[in-house]
């Protein structure tokens, strides 16, 4: 049987705690807004669900896909939307939920791209911030945790399309990884 897991880095009950105090946050900074909660896929849909349950304001909901080629789009800055967002964000505040931002690039990218919608605003909410893996500035607004430059897999993030079901972030134990 194969192992799914590794070093646990982040417990769900810490996720879940934490979770609360971005989604109170959350909802005091955009009361009376006109609120658009954007989650980028596949590796939000988990943070993103729980957070948008812990906002407490009324809000649209829309998602993006975007796909980078790994190591190579680490140095090309090159990412590419897979998918377009369904609502008109014009003159509307939008908080782009990611599941990590490690070099920043596909964050970066995001934005500027969304910037061109015409957003009131757009600000950034992460699960997980690599600030040792950072090579472009970007401002973050909402982070859940900053973590050491690892490998980190479940609760949506992924290893080759795996693990994104465990209900804790965990290290990848690569020895444990069997193919």
């Amino acid at each position: 049987m194969e192992r799914i897991f590794g070093r646990p880095i982040v417990t769900q009950e810490e996720m879940r705690a934490r979770i609360r105090e971005l989604g109170k946050q959350i909802t005091t900074d955009y009361t009376g807004k006109d609120f658009v909660l954007v989650g980028v896929l596949k590796g939000a849909y988990a943070f993103y669900a729980d957070l948008a349950r812990a906002i407490r304001i009324p809000m649209r909901v829309d998602f993006l896909m975007v796909m980078s080629d790994g190591a190579r789009a680490r140095k090309s800055g090159k990412v590419k939307m897979v998918t377009e967002l369904t609502e008109d964000i014009k003159g509307k505040d939008v908080l782009l939920v990611e599941d990590i931002v490690d070099s920043g690039l596909t964050a970066q990218h995001l934005v500027k791209t969304l910037a061109r919608k015409k957003p009131r605003s757009i600000k950034v909410c992460t699960l997980l911030s690599k600030p040792d893996g950072r090579i472009v500035d970007l401002v973050i607004d909402y982070v859940g945790f900053k973590i050491p430059n690892k490998y980190v897999v479940g609760y949506g993030l992924d290893y080759q399309q795996k693990y994104r079901n465990l209900p804790y972030l965990a290290v990848l134990d690569m020895e444990g990884e069997q193919e």
